[in-house]
């Protein structure tokens, strides 16, 4: 079994920073993308950033320039820095990972809340 372990959101000011982290454990094997995804209400759940294990990056153009993902593989953790937080990256964000057969894990997930 595959835990993902969540933590870091909160409530923030517009214009805010938040760091998101996601350690995963358990019998998982060699992981290749590790990414986030959020989430509204009544919404469907949205990628964010992703890093694949040789380091490419892919972002939403609605976070480009804001955020950045990294993660530290030795710990099997991803990270999520959120810098410029506006009310419109309010949302649920979950963790995901995929190991080398293209089995996915979703964390639990973390609540995101940019308001004055």
């Amino acid at each position: 079994q595959v835990q993902l372990a969540e933590s870091g959101g909160g409530l923030v000011q517009p214009g805010g920073s938040l760091r998101l982290s996601c350690a995963a454990s358990g019998r998982l094997l060699s992981i290749n993308v590790m990414a986030w995804y959020r989430q509204v209400a009544g919404k469907g759940r949205d990628l964010v950033a992703s890093m694949t294990n040789n380091r490419m990056t892919n972002y939403a153009d609605s976070v480009k320039g804001r955020f950045t993902i990294s993660r530290d593989n030795a710990k099997n953790t991803v990270f999520l820095q959120m810098n410029g937080l506006k009310p419109e990256d309010t949302a649920v964000y979950y963790c995901h990972v995929e190991d080398k057969n293209y089995r996915g894990y979703w964390g639990q997930g973390t609540q995101v809340t940019v308001s004055s």
